[in-house]
């Protein structure tokens, strides 16, 4: 594109996963086109940009900010104090829009593919599925700016944690694992209950690690799991975004769900093995790392939803089906 500007004002704001994926993507047009970008994100995600090598700025909103009336406020000035950039739109939402309408410069937006993710989900119509496996999420956002995207190993996600970083991820594990073993991060969690592995699960899954001569660890943010509460190797609610990167970079690979962390640990290249229930690849969010490996089941009532949100009334059979 001969108008296309060098410098992109990029706003994903939610949620964490979705965020991380832009990370990749932003490396590879830095890499390939020279293109430098100001992001804007909600406040909590903005440590996932921290020493990004294509990102100037960042910029974070509130939520308090974007409610309401207080949003077009918060994007009127916005417009103003970085007129002359392109606005890069990687949500696709009504606030984006808002956004875009007080711009001053080219804006661009990602095919979302709405109506055939609607289709499929509905009627299970089978071509909208194979035009929604074409890309997945890192390439529709790729499109964006792109006639074609690149392969998906070229935009997997993209974080840097810090020599310091890693140095306080080393200090946490020495406490709780050795060096002369395997170490295997799990992430139990799960924004919609539905998309979660059966919880008495994970206490097995880490008692057959532990015969095999693997040290483990549990990271993440919720309610402590029974039978790993209290354990010396749980670090539930006990790091923050940063340090949670440097611990999984730190470890051989991940067990998680279809979740946010699945998308950090892309991030710093560790390989994961994701366990997905009520979701489907045709949504984009499978990981693409070259070591990934997704668990599933198939049956005939996948996907059930776009996000895991709708209430199963299978006892989540598709998520309970994957044995320890």
């Amino acid at each position: 594109m001969t108008d296309t500007p060098r410098n992109w004002f990029m706003i994903r704001l939610s949620a964490m996963g979705d965020v991380a994926l832009t990370t990749g993507v932003l490396d590879w047009w830095g890499k390939q086109r020279g293109f430098r970008f100001t992001v804007c994100t909600r406040a909590e995600w903005t440590p996932l940009f921290d020493g990004h090598p294509a990102v100037d700025e960042v910029v974070a909103v509130t939520r308090e900010q974007t409610k309401g009336l207080a949003w077009p406020v918060t994007a009127r000035k916005l417009a103003r104090q970085f007129k002359g950039q392109g606005l890069l739109d990687l949500h696709g939402v009504l606030r984006s829009r808002i956004l875009a309408a007080f711009w001053q410069g080219p804006v661009r937006r990602y095919p979302k593919y709405s109506l055939d993710r609607r289709r499929y989900l509905r009627t299970g119509s089978q071509a909208a599925r194979e035009r929604l496996l074409r890309h997945n999420v890192p390439q529709r956002y790729c499109l964006a700016l792109e006639s074609s995207a690149p392969p998906r190993t070229e935009l997997l996600p993209r974080i840097f944690p810090t020599d310091q970083e890693k140095v306080e991820a080393a200090r946490v594990l020495a406490e709780i694992s050795s060096p002369e073993r395997p170490l295997v991060a799990l992430h139990p969690f799960a924004t919609h209950p539905d998309k979660a592995w059966p919880e008495e699960r994970w206490p097995q899954l880490a008692q057959r690690l532990e015969d095999a001569g693997f040290d483990w660890f549990v990271l993440g943010r919720g309610e402590p799991l029974p039978g790993l509460a209290g354990h010396p190797r749980d670090l539930t609610n006990r790091s923050n975004l940063r340090l949670s990167c440097a611990l999984l970079d730190a470890a051989r690979v991940l067990v998680t769900g279809d979740s946010g962390p699945m998308h950090l640990a892309g991030g710093v290249a560790t390989p994961v093995v994701a366990l997905f229930g009520p979701t489907d690849p045709a949504w984009g969010f499978y990981p693409a790392g070259p070591a990934d490996h997704v668990l599933e089941t198939d049956l005939d009532c996948r996907p059930c939803s776009l996000h895991g949100k709708r209430p199963c009334t299978r006892g989540r059979e598709c998520l309970a089906a994957l044995s320890v």
